[in-house]
């Protein structure tokens, strides 16, 4: 099996903003990624994007040195210009190996998440594999240690304290909104309705706001929303013309560039002067910059989220020793899987060859003497070969994995 590689964006290297330099729409991931499997003679591969961080899991014999990564980056994104090609390659963070999968399953475990102990990235890692697998972009080893960075996850927040009291980027800019006592009656635009929007209509349900109106760029996605919060869904071309006014606007799309300009946000203030909340969980950001300092608004972005989550991070550090310890042994199980399957694909012909051997026998070396056979008789050895055929690849196959793995 090849080697296991991971390349990292994360908060943790380089400022968030940056990270969204580095998001695909998905929409580009069967031609984009298959070109870049195929260019760089990657094996398997999964990509995985939030607002935080980028990463990319792929399994290959190349070395992955600069040379590697300038025409991994150039194949990943052709628009990029020499100096965002020469940034990407000086800031990857490269795991290899071990490494690589360590890093994973702290991924997985929220260990290397902007709010340690938020549970959104789990399920995030798993959206990702199962968007990978459609494409069939990965393989056994990625298979194997999803599968198993999954299982570490769940472990860890079953056995430790750290996702106590859990509190997640979508939770804090909750928790900000309400800090700014806003009214029941508020109306709220919703600009996007993928899984953080969504996250966050769980929170304004329960807190009995009413009045919503959503926009996406796949409407029937926005009508799902929409329906849920009791609202009304628009495609995202119509929040030009919206003019009914709002008390918050609320926004979380892939877009590369902003959505929401100084000129588009004069138009849904239908005139109206109090101020408004503004929640940006984009990355890079949905509304265009101008819009913090040209108007009257209380705004709420990932940067600012991150501020107040590094204050929750102290409480929950203590609990990492015990994580780690989880993430040891978990390597140590997913090590062995890998060798198991590689005696299971090594042996994966031995009950051709069996058959082959037995079919010899039976029609060619021995075939004389089993036509003098009476019926019985014949049967008897057809059950007789049955049985060792399948003793013979089981019992092989229980002795190499126990050789293997002692």
């Amino acid at each position: 099996m090849k080697r296991l590689y991971c390349i990292a964006f994360t908060h943790n290297y380089i400022p968030i903003e940056k990270i969204g330099l580095f998001h695909l729409e998905e929409s580009f991931y069967a031609s984009r990624f298959k070109h870049l499997k195929a260019t760089c003679h990657i094996d398997e591969l999964l990509y995985l994007s939030t607002c935080n961080r980028v990463e990319f899991l792929i399994t290959a014999d190349e070395v992955i040195d600069e040379v590697f990564l300038r025409l991994f980056f150039t194949c990943f994104a052709p628009q990029f210009t020499t100096d965002e090609i020469e940034f990407a390659v000086r800031h990857a963070a490269i795991y290899t190996g071990d490494s690589a999968v360590q890093h994973l399953f702290e991924v997985a475990s929220s260990i290397d998440s902007l709010v340690v102990g938020e549970r959104e990235i789990i399920t995030q890692v798993r959206n990702a594999y199962d968007k990978c697998h459609a494409l069939e972009l990965t393989g056994d080893v990625i298979r194997l240690a999803v599968q198993q960075a999954i299982v570490t996850a769940k472990e860890i927040y079953t056995n430790t304290q750290i996702a106590n009291k859990p509190v997640s980027i979508v939770s804090l800019a909750y928790r900000n909104l309400i800090e700014s006592s806003i009214k029941p009656s508020a109306r709220f635009i919703i600009v996007g309705a993928g899984q953080t929007n969504t996250l966050m209509s769980k929170f304004l349900k329960k807190h009995a706001f009413g009045k919503f109106a959503v926009f996406n760029r796949t409407l029937s996605k926005a009508e799902k929303l929409a329906e849920d919060l009791n609202g009304m869904a628009y495609p995202l071309s119509e929040l030009v013309h919206y003019k009914e006014g709002f008390d918050v606007l609320i926004s979380c799309t892939g877009a590369a560039e902003n959505i929401v300009t100084p000129e588009i946000y004069e138009r849904l203030l239908a005139g109206e002067k109090n101020q408004k909340v503004i929640i940006d969980l984009s990355v890079p950001n949905d509304i265009a910059p101008e819009i913090k300092t040209a108007f009257n608004v209380k705004f709420i972005d990932i940067q600012f989220l991150q501020s107040l989550a590094n204050k929750n991070l102290a409480e929950r550090k203590k609990e990492l020793d015990f994580c780690r310890q989880i993430i040891a042994q978990k390597i140590s199980d997913y090590n062995l899987l890998i060798k198991e399957r590689k005696v299971e694909l090594a042996m994966k012909h031995v009950p051709e060859k069996v058959k082959e051997i037995t079919e010899n026998a039976l029609q060619t070396v021995f075939a004389k003497d089993i036509e003098n056979l009476d019926e019985e008789a014949k049967e008897v050895l057809a059950r007789v070969l049955n049985y060792v055929e399948k003793k013979y690849i089981s019992v092989p196959m229980k002795m190499a994995k126990d050789i293997m793995l002692n």
